[in-house]
């Protein structure tokens, strides 16, 4: 069996994926939508698996904006690129699926600020990032930071909605601007994590096909139960899984 790479993660979940759980935000917004930030992610894909309330997410691209229904039982997934806003109107309760082993947390998700906040880092920084992990601080801070993304929101689903796309290119620049210095960390995790897991598969399928076994003895479980309940993240109030491999709690980009 051809050797995986030393650096890989230990025990990650299948395909390396993210997980929390998120309760979204109800707090309601200057458009009077109950929700959380809009934001997007510039290299992972992510998937909701809905599993209970209602509510929806609205997504920006540059076939234009859309809004889909959540109710439980819904799987929703969306590529890199794609402004998300998950709205809250009644108990929505999301199970949150992210490529690339919580590479979202480690910067790859950008707020739709204003352009004069993403095109100043140490600002865009300040307010991204969270004072405290938990307690009135914090979530003044989350819901502040909401706020501000909310305001560069509207103005790109607004343009949209008026079949201009020239806004929502225009804020995927500065976002890539804004990353560009962490793309080398990300990749590291990457190959870590992602990489590695589908390496490893290749390895089982190169011995399979030459009857090597040896694999298979190596067999065990892992289990994990969430590290911190009701943390602030993007989009509510999460179930966090802080172990490598998993959803790690969001610190600013």
């Amino acid at each position: 069996m051809s050797a995986v790479r030393e650096d890989s993660l230990p025990d990650p979940l299948p395909g390396a994926v993210g997980l929390s759980h998120i309760s979204a935000y109800d707090w309601e917004a200057a458009d009077g939508v109950c929700g959380g930030s809009p934001h997007v992610h510039l290299v992972c894909a992510e998937a909701y698996v809905v599993t209970g309330g209602r509510g929806a997410v609205q997504t920006l691209t540059p076939d234009g904006y859309r809004e889909t229904e959540l109710t439980a039982g819904s799987v929703v997934w969306f590529t890199p690129g794609t402004v998300h806003r998950m709205v809250q109107r009644g108990g929505l309760r999301v199970t949150v699926l992210m490529q690339n082993s919580g590479l979202p947390e480690a910067g790859d998700a950008v707020f739709t600020f204003p352009p004069s906040v993403l095109a100043d880092p140490e600002r865009y920084a300040a307010a991204a990032v969270l004072p405290a992990r938990e307690g009135p601080e914090a979530e003044e801070a989350a819901r502040r930071r909401r706020d501000l993304a909310v305001e560069g929101y509207l103005p790109l689903r607004d343009a949209l909605r008026e079949g201009d796309a020239g806004p929502l290119t225009e804020f995927h620049r500065a976002a890539a601007r804004l990353v560009a210095p962490r793309v080398p960390d990300w990749e590291r995790l990457w190959r870590a994590g992602a990489l590695a897991a589908a390496e490893r598969t290749g390895a089982h399928l190169a011995a399979l096909a030459a009857g090597d076994a040896a694999h298979l003895a190596e067999a065990r479980v892992a289990s994990a139960t969430p590290t911190r309940h009701g943390g602030h993240g993007m989009c509510g109030r999460r179930e966090e899984y802080e172990i490598p491999g998993t959803t790690l709690p969001y610190r600013g980009a």
